[in-house]
């Protein structure tokens, strides 16, 4: 049977995804929509000619909402990041819902029957507001949350330690944006854990987990958007997807003990979240995570008060 992936919003983060996507020849179809019909038209294009050079072909179907029905996943990049002028992801929420709610209308007359993965910021909120829009299934509607940040902490601390990134283990928690924090408890460093390397406090620990957010900032200041991150998030979770990789992953998920959603690790495959992941925080762990609810559940009553 074919794989198909959806991206709707071909902006900077879609149009990467969709490339990632392509090139890794993950799909045998590739459902792009967009409403800049010029823009979809290019990227289209785009693709079909770096095709030649590439090992594998991908099928380019183009706003054709029908296409999306049977699609094992469809990825949420919509937005306006020219609401984002001084990164303030939730400049973009009120334009971004109205979007949200049109899509999740068509979603919903289709059936969809797949994984809705969100991109779309603020992304717990958003996340929050297909779910509800759509009425799909909690497991099968989550956001790539802090997956990014936790991959900017682990780059930040292998470099401290002079290893891979991908040497280091751990997550950084909650909401996809300033409240997050690292849950310096998980992480470990080619299987020493953080405050094994740490017994001398010789590292600044809340430093450290800052500058996940400040990395993020430098990245967005200096092309005013990011993507190849992001994009690298996406293509992931949906890769485990499609494996049903049944695989560790930190994303924004339904949290039914704060009644939102935000990040905390669990397991995915192919029909999305199995199960959480279960960890020991910290009493100081817990109350950082407490209040990152309450900032993304404050943020979410306004858009229910609008």
């Amino acid at each position: 049977m074919a794989r198909k992936i959806g991206i709707i919003g071909l902006g900077h983060v879609g149009s990467t995804v969709a490339h990632q996507i392509i090139v890794s020849g993950l799909v045998d179809d590739l459902v792009l929509i967009d409403a800049n019909e010029e823009k979809l038209q290019a990227d289209g294009l785009d693709y079909l000619q770096a095709m030649p050079n590439l090992a594998t072909k991908t099928n380019i179907i183009m706003n054709d909402y029908d296409a999306l029905r049977n699609a094992d996943i469809i990825i949420s990049a919509l937005g306006n990041i020219g609401l984002e002028e001084d990164g303030n992801r939730f400049a973009e929420m009120v334009f971004n819902i109205k979007q949200v709610k049109q899509v999740s209308a068509k979603l919903k007359a289709l059936h969809y029957p797949g994984v809705l993965i969100v991109i779309t910021n603020p992304c717990d909120v958003i996340t929050q507001v297909y779910q509800q829009f759509t009425g799909f299934d909690k497991h099968r509607v989550f956001g790539t949350g802090t997956m990014l940040d936790s991959a900017r902490m682990k780059t930040i601390v292998g470099k401290e330690f002079n290893v891979d990134p991908r040497s280091v283990n751990g997550f950084n928690l909650g909401e996809h944006g300033n409240s997050q924090f690292t849950a310096w408890s998980t992480v470990s460093v080619r299987g020493h854990s953080m405050f094994e390397l740490n017994q001398d406090g010789h590292l600044d620990l809340d430093a450290l987990s800052k500058q996940s957010v400040v990395d993020g900032d430098k990245v967005f200041f200096g092309k005013k958007y990011t993507n190849y991150a992001i994009a690298a998030a996406a293509t992931r979770l949906a890769t485990i997807v499609l494996n049903d990789g049944n695989t560790e992953v930190v994303v924004s998920n339904y949290r039914p003990d704060f009644n939102n959603y935000m990040s905390y690790p669990v397991i995915v495959g192919r029909h999305g979240i199995i199960e959480d992941v279960p960890i020991d925080l910290t009493d100081d762990e817990h109350a950082k995570l407490a209040k990152s609810a309450k900032f993304i559940s404050d943020n979410f009553n306004q858009f229910k008060d609008e």
